[in-house]
């Protein structure tokens, strides 16, 4: 239980690291209130179920036999952060240009809450890589014949339960107000650390 209670505080701090993921969650939350962005966590979560049992089932192992294929989504998940963070770092600086609070949805048309949830979590190479990191030291060694399974519900129950408590803190007006008037400074720095995390990605930290 010591073991699973660690695990659980790595993936905690992976979730709540600045991310596609969590930029659009937050921005559904404020912009949509809170029925849209519970079910965005859903489909977030669901995006999760599949990374976590590609990664419980082996993805660790294929990284270690084929080294240039972690490499190769290194970079892609890199370059991935940086368009991201240029999205975020240009509308910052409209912000700032237009001295009025901007809080943009992030959403695809015609797309609802939660498909959107989907696609934002399985079309982030973050994810995965992180993933196979994570759960590859947690799964050696002697453990009972279902802890792959508390692995896997570890991790999607976090997701869904964490991102829902997010969406539910974000409907607190003071909050709320505060981060539409500090809108372009958050995603400034949002930008900036999807920038660091992609040179990161790039030396291979």
């Amino acid at each position: 239980m010591n073991e699973l209670w660690v695990f659980a505080g790595v993936i905690v701090l992976g979730q709540f690291s600045p991310g596609p993921d969590m930029v659009l969650i937050t921005r559904t939350a404020l912009r949509e209130g809170t029925q849209a962005g519970v079910e965005m966590a859903g489909g977030i979560a669901c995006g999760l179920a599949v990374h976590a049992t590609i990664a419980v089932g082996g993805v660790a192992v294929v990284f270690g036999r084929f080294p240039v294929l972690q490499w190769a989504l290194r970079w892609v998940a890199a370059f991935y952060l940086l368009w991201l963070a240029y999205g975020l770092l240009r509308s910052a600086v409209v912000a700032w240009r237009s001295g009025a609070p901007q809080v943009t949805a992030v959403k695809a048309n015609g797309h609802s809450p939660f498909v959107r949830g989907v696609l934002c979590n399985l079309f982030n190479p973050k994810v995965p890589l992180f993933l196979a990191a994570v759960c590859a030291p947690f799964l050696a060694g002697n453990h009972p014949s279902g802890w792959p399974y508390a692995i896997w519900g570890v991790v999607v129950g976090l997701g869904v339960g964490l991102w829902s408590l997010w969406v539910l803190l974000l409907q607190w007006r003071p909050l709320r107000s505060r981060y539409e008037r500090a809108a372009g400074w958050i995603d400034g720095g949002f930008g900036v650390a999807l920038t660091v995390l992609a040179l990161f990605l790039m030396i291979g930290r």
